[in-house]
């Protein structure tokens, strides 16, 4: 058997300097974590279980078949961003009745479960891995809808093609969508998008 060895030298000021900074980046990232399982805070937390809902991770582990792992995906999705640390949603891979399934939960404790560009950008990566891996799907909704300050920008680009605002096609609005067709007499071209931004 071939033995390796190793010229790193634990003892050393580059050593200590890089195991210091490591540690420090890895404090981060466990902060980051405690906020995304933390979801919306204590306070909508507390006012959840008070009208007697169980939380988004409570409800996967009671779907998942007992004593089951849970791989949770995309964990710290929004870090970083305007939203909330993962996204409002929590995604994963868990057993349920003995097959391996792709599960998403809404976490309404985040501005009521609203999607924002983040939840959609992890639903659509959740999505892949599951088409990739050929896994049904189970989806817990709890949620508001569309995060509507968003919405237009980027959470749903065809929703953005029925706003009517002066310029330019919005670089969001797909080519597909857009159509500068005789407009019919409500404004509308034949696809349904405005025919001025």
């Amino acid at each position: 058997m071939t033995v390796l060895r190793s010229a790193l030298d634990a003892g050393s000021s580059d050593y200590r300097r890089n195991r210091e900074a490591t540690l420090a980046q890895l404090a981060e990232v466990e902060t980051e974590h405690a906020k995304a399982v933390a979801g919306g805070g204590a306070r909508y937390r507390d006012r959840h279980r008070a009208r007697g809902k169980l939380l988004p991770r409570e409800r996967i582990e009671l779907l998942v078949d007992q004593d089951s792992a849970f791989l949770e995906l995309s964990t710290l999705a929004g870090w970083g961003s305007d939203f909330p640390v993962g996204a409002g949603l929590v995604t994963g891979i868990g057993v349920v009745e003995g097959v391996e399934c792709l599960i998403t939960a809404n976490d309404p404790t985040q501005r009521g479960g609203a999607s924002n560009p983040w939840t959609l950008q992890k639903a659509f990566r959740a999505a892949e891995i599951a088409a990739e891996n050929r896994l049904p799907t189970v989806n817990l909704v709890e949620s508001a809808g569309a995060d509507l300050p968003t919405q237009r920008r980027s959470s749903f680009p065809a929703a953005g093609c029925s706003a009517t605002s002066p310029g330019p096609r919005p670089p969001e609005c797909p080519p597909s969508r857009w159509s500068s067709a005789t407009p019919r007499p409500e404004g509308r071209t034949s696809r349904g998008c405005p025919t001025t931004w």
